[in-house]
């Protein structure tokens, strides 16, 4: 915490490249999920919501150990509109420190990790969290 977010970079399910960098100057949630994550179904409708909350939200999913064409059924099952980057070797994920989804990371519009959410996240954790990065 308190330290700028490693960085970002890779494929998205879409097959667009994707950098985190190119976020700066908005508020960021980095979030490490999969398929097969059952607390992952409950998160998404939540960053829906949260999308249309805070229209300067940007997210930025991560796949764990998961392939595409699980992710992709998912993502389209749960009407993500947000971009998914693949972590086929586990980069992303040993760099964020994550051990098993879904984790989430706060980053604020400089690019700082204000605070990181492991396990899932509810309404009320997301607001907290959102507050110190959202301003």
């Amino acid at each position: 915490m308190g330290q700028f977010a490693p960085p970002l970079r890779g494929t998205t399910l879409d097959g667009t490249a994707l950098d985190l960098a190119s976020f700066r100057g908005h508020p960021v949630l980095v979030n490490f999920w999969a398929s097969w994550c059952v607390p992952c179904r409950s998160e998404f409708p939540l960053f829906k919501d949260a999308l249309a909350r805070h229209p300067d939200l940007v997210i930025v999913g991560v796949l764990f150990q998961d392939d595409a064409g699980s992710a992709k059924a998912f993502v389209t099952s749960f009407g993500a509109s947000w971009p998914s980057v693949l972590d086929p070797n586990g980069t992303l994920a040993n760099a964020y420190r994550v051990v098993a989804p879904p984790q989430s990371y706060f980053i604020d519009r400089s690019g700082v990790i204000r605070s990181r959410q492991i396990g899932e996240l509810t309404l009320d954790d997301f607001e907290r969290q959102y507050s110190a990065i959202g301003s």
